[in-house]
């Protein structure tokens, strides 16, 4: 059982709870690349790994701190190539799920691919897998059970984009319901929430 679970988190699949076999699970990387790839997961967990002390936030109204486990996005972008033309990557689950995020947003050392949370694998509920995690921007950005990154020039909808939510998904002030300590507090200003 992972931290997540310890943590009572919440458990959200638009596209409901997909069934995955980490043995057969391939990501697909597509569009602005010079080569298109799939990756196992051994493939990508042999990459160059981090674990980021980070806070999910939610657009619903919680968030969770973790120690996530993965390979940072900048570092992955190397095993890909992606032409010069692309500005953007389009993240699809295995459901069809997707949004689009710039490469000014995914080039910050804390994106990362994430396949684990507390040195223990991400349990399908929360994305297992793999699945983005994207500190700074509204959790809906980071897409769970990922199934294909497809590079391109340009801004495009999402499914939560297409019902009305933010394709730039900051994070604003308010207040969110803390995971770890169930407690209600207030997010002071933008960005990634790091105040507690």
């Amino acid at each position: 059982m992972t931290l997540l679970k310890d943590l009572r988190t919440p458990i959200f699949h638009a596209e409901g709870l997909p069934s995955i076999d980490p043995s057969t699970w391939r990501l697909k990387v597509s569009g602005l690349v010079a080569e298109e790839r799939v990756f196992t997961l051994a493939e990508i967990k042999a990459m160059s790994s981090v674990t980021i002390d980070a806070r999910l936030t939610s657009v619903s109204g919680f968030s969770v701190r973790a120690p996530w486990d993965g390979v940072a996005f900048p570092d992955f972008l190397d095993h890909i190539k992606p032409l010069p033309s692309a500005t953007h990557a389009t993240f699809t689950s295995v459901g069809g799920y997707d949004s689009t995020i710039s490469f000014e947003n995914l080039l910050k050392p804390r994106v990362i691919l994430c396949y684990g949370v507390g040195g223990q694998p991400l349990e399908l509920e929360y994305g297992g897998p793999l699945r983005l995690l994207v500190p700074h921007l509204w959790g809906y950005k980071s897409v769970k059970w990922l199934a294909k990154i497809g590079m391109t020039d340009c801004m495009k909808g999402g499914y939560w984009e297409d019902r009305g939510y933010s394709r730039e998904a900051e994070i604003e002030p308010g207040y969110t319901f803390d995971v770890n300590t169930r407690k209600r507090r207030p997010i002071r200003g933008g960005g990634e929430v790091t105040e507690f």
